[in-house]
Order: structure tokens, then sequence, then C-alpha cells
């Protein structure tokens, strides 16, 4: 035995902290056969037996399978080969649990009931080819059938891109933006915001650049920053300067139109979707519109603008 200290199984037991039940489980099965027997027919271990026990203890901790055991001692599988396969199915796991925990966790928020509770399971559990098929329905609805191809790129930015990794709080904010994506009220609203800008595109020309509220903000901004009084003489000069804006690039329904372009941009689903978005795509949280667009709301019928 080339001078190695043989133990008994005891005395390995001992040494590894297994119990002798477990050795001899392996023993038995030949992954870890004892090297010889004393007289009275006791098993006999060495320092190899003792290195492949811990081995074995290391990988059935990582829940990798006998049969797959067997094979890397006798080295028909390599650790490196193991590993990634055993890798792999973790991720998958892993995936799987963050899902139902995601549900879980919206359901306790929300109390649901157990049918909302199936339809948040159901979204949260989509494959990727049914989230993209959900996904360009509702932006389908939005923008199906404008044909600038300035469309093209916001419709990009709008569409959320779960990753195979997703975490649990993107996986949540999956199923809620899935939701929102499934109510017509929203599409309505967010159907007048593409009107909106397409008619700005006709009236200015294909070279302006989309503003999505930029132009609003640029003006009204400043005024909400400072603190000016909405229903104040400042405030009725403001707005009439962005009705006068409105107006200039081609707004739905002209002066009058303007308020229900506020409630839509100003509407706080699309907030949410803009900031779920973001927790899905791992992007920035966006820039809020809401104190601009209120502000504007309530400066308007200062400015004679009522809707």
């Amino acid at each position: 035995m080339n001078g190695d200290p043989l133990y008994s199984i005891g005395e390995l037991a001992r040494l590894t902290g297994l119990t002798v039940k477990t050795i001899r489980f392996y023993s038995d099965r030949g992954i870890v056969p004892p090297v010889d027997r004393g007289p009275a027919g006791q098993r006999r271990y060495d320092e190899e037996s003792r290195a492949r026990l811990e081995l074995v203890r290391t990988l059935r901790e990582l829940e990798v399978d006998l049969p797959t055991i067997r094979a890397v001692l006798a080295r028909e599988l390599t650790l490196t080969e193991v590993a990634a396969a055993h890798a792999e199915a973790l991720a998958v796991r892993i995936r799987t649990l963050g899902l139902r925990r995601a549900v879980l966790i919206a359901v306790a928020g929300r109390g649901s009931d157990p049918e909302e509770m199936a339809v948040l399971h159901r979204l949260a559990t989509l494959s990727a080819d049914e989230r993209r098929r959900l996904v360009e329905e509702f932006l389908d609805s939005v923008f199906g059938d404008l044909e600038d191809p300035v469309f093209v790129g916001i419709r990009r930015s709008l569409t959320p891109e779960l990753p195979d990794d997703a975490e649990t709080e993107q996986v949540r904010a999956w199923v809620e933006l899935a939701e929102l994506c499934q109510q017509a009220e929203f599409r309505d609203g967010l159907r007048l915001l593409a009107e909106h800008l397409a008619a700005e595109r006709t009236a200015t020309g294909p070279g302006v650049r989309p503003d999505h509220g930029a132009r609003l903000s640029q003006r009204v901004g400043p005024a909400v920053a400072a603190g000016v009084d909405p229903t104040s003489a400042e405030a009725a000069t403001i707005a009439a300067s962005a009705v006068a804006g409105y107006v200039a690039h081609g707004g739905p329904g002209g002066a009058g139109g303007l308020p229900a372009y506020l409630r839509a941009v100003g509407d706080q689903r699309w907030e949410r979707y803009r900031r779920l978005l973001a927790v899905v795509n791992g992007w920035p949280a966006p820039e809020t519109l809401a104190p601009v667009t209120t502000w504007l709301s309530r400066a308007l019928p200062a400015a004679g603008r009522t809707s």
C-alpha cells in the first residue's frame, strides 16, 4: 500500500465527518471500495479512499447524482464537464424558482384571488416567443398603421426584453408591464400620443426629431421648478405659449386638443410603463413628465384654454 496508513470504516468516518452508514453505502456500491480487508474481514481504506469520499461528499452536496459521480471517479467524465452541465441545470432551476417567487410576491402584495394568481403565473411563465407575440400585438395596436419610419425606432425603444437570467424584480416588472399591455384604455392613450407625433411630423416635416414631451418640458419646466403658481397671470402667459407651440407642431385637435394630449402623456399608466420597461431592460429610471403635465393642465384655464 506504498506505506500509506489504513483506516477502519469508523476511523474514516471520524476523519471525513461522514457516518459509518454513509461510507458503507458508498462502499457497497463500488463508489469508494475498501482497498483491503482485516483478519476478520473488516474494511480498510487508505488516503486515496479518503480523498474520493471528500469528492463524493462535495458532489452530492451539489446534487450530482450517483451515476454521474461514478462516471467521474472512473474518469469517464471530467469534473469540468460535470460542473458545466450542473451549472446549466442550476441556472434553469434558479430561473424557475425566481419566476415562482415573483408570482408569490405579487400575489401577497396585491391580495390576489385564485383567478388573478393564475393570470400572474401565466404571464410570468410565458416563453420568449409568447412574450414577443404579446408585446408585438400591443405595439401593433398603438403604431400598426402609422408608416413613418420613425416609429420603427420608437417601437424598439418601447419593447421589453426580459433576459434569460432575469432577477426577481425584472420578472415582477414584466408581469405588471404585460398586464398594462392588455388594457384597452392604456392602448388608446398611447395611440393618441402616436397620432400626435405623426401629425407633428406631417406639419413640420420628417426631419423634425420626435420630442416626446421635450418641448413642453422646455416651455413649462422652468416655471414648475421655480414654483410659479399655475393659476397666476405669469402661468397664463406660459400656458398660452405652450398652446401655440402645440398648434404650430400639428397637435391633433388644435388648441382644444391639448388637454386630451396632456391627459394621455401624463397618464400614470404611461409613467408606470416607462419605469417598468427600464427595470425589465436594465435601463436607468426615466425622468417623469407628471409635474409638467399636471402644472400645465391647471394653467390652461388661466390662459383661457379649457378642454
